[in-house]
């Protein structure tokens, strides 16, 4: 089998990363328009990934196509499309998870499958809502928040999230409110710990909403200091960290147990390139082997049809999930991953 991959950024590179240690594919094909300049990269990726000069437009005939630009993403998934290969887009930009979600019609059309949205918040957001769901009869509410940023161009993202509007899924329909707002102190796994967390330009919602039909309300929150709302306005003051440094996300899901209310939470800390890097990678496997549920255009919760493995999956990539402990406050010392995937 044949994996191409186009955007090597701090996501593009982990995922190549993964992908070259894969043995589900036989040759991984990197697209660049300067190869060149990845020399100290290439290095590390072996003989099974090739380097290949050139653009969007040159996208080789591939199984799966990872997608992880900072833009143009819905274009690159349409070149893909066209090779007859199934598409995974690396991306948490409202505009391009809009735009990719509009192809659901030729993609089903296609026979392909375009997962979207496979970085930390959504991408492993989505999967443990998704897992979290089995253990209710009727899910009400689904709340995610999420700490830290990956590359640079996620970090500029976030930075501008914040002045955008927030969209949040509540009784049935979209209520818009200001980025910035509805401060929240949310309790990560540690090293993290609590945060104030706001309102911003988050895409969660937008992927969780169809995979969960009957879900009241579907809310996402960005951890964010008083220097960042303050300065959110104005360009980075300072140059983002090349790979992000520690992150987190969290996913909390209320819903009704045999008439009782219940709430679920399960979380990962862990650097948000990393975690974008192997969700990306095994969505590529999934897609490649066939094991996502469908063709289209969808997030991880709707394509995934059984999370558990998904996550034992990522388990292997090193990526642990722990199980919030009401009582205490605050997350527990193991993981969820061990016991219960």
């Amino acid at each position: 089998m044949k994996a191409a991959v186009v955007g090597l950024g701090a996501v593009g590179r982990r995922t190549v990363n993964c992908l070259a240690d894969d043995p589900t594919f036989d040759s991984v094909i990197v697209v660049h328009r300067d190869p060149r300049r990845m020399g100290p990269i290439v290095e590390g990726w072996g003989d099974r990934v090739e380097v290949r000069r050139g653009s969007v437009s040159d996208l080789p005939a591939a199984d799966v196509t990872v997608v992880a630009l900072a833009s143009g993403q819905r274009r690159a998934a349409s070149v893909a499309m066209a090779n007859g290969s199934h598409v995974v887009c690396a991306t948490d930009d409202p505009t391009e998870v809009r735009g990719l979600l509009g192809l659901d019609g030729k993609a089903r059309t296609e026979g392909v499958t375009v997962a979207v949205g496979t970085v930390m918040a959504p991408g492993l957001s989505c999967v443990l809502a998704a897992h979290l769901r089995g253990r209710f009869e009727m899910v009400e509410e689904i709340h995610v928040a999420s700490f830290g940023t990956g590359g640079p161009a996620c970090a500029r993202r976030h930075h501008s999230a914040l002045t955008s509007m927030a969209v949040d899924w509540e009784d049935g329909d979209w209520r818009r409110r200001p980025g910035g707002s509805g401060r929240e102190l949310v309790w990560f796994p540690d090293p993290v710990g609590g945060a104030d967390c706001y309102r911003a330009a988050l895409v969660d919602p937008l992927l969780l909403v169809p995979a969960f039909p009957g879900c009241r309300r579907v809310t996402s929150r960005l951890e964010a200091t008083r220097r960042d709302r303050l300065t959110s306005w104005l360009p980075m003051l300072r140059a983002p960290h090349p790979e992000g440094l520690l992150g987190a996300v969290r996913v909390e899901v209320r819903g009704w147990v045999a008439g009782r209310a219940e709430t679920q939470i399960l979380g990962a800390a862990l650097a948000p390139a990393v975690a974008a890097g192997a969700v990306t990678a095994r969505a590529a496997v999934w897609a490649a082997t066939g094991r996502l549920s469908r063709s289209g255009s969808a997030g991880l919760a709707e394509l995934v049809p059984a999370p558990g493995p998904f996550l034992r999956d990522l388990a292997r990539d090193e990526i642990s999930i722990s199980s919030f402990e009401g009582q205490s406050g605050a997350f527990g010392d193991g993981t969820a991953a061990a016991g219960e995937f």
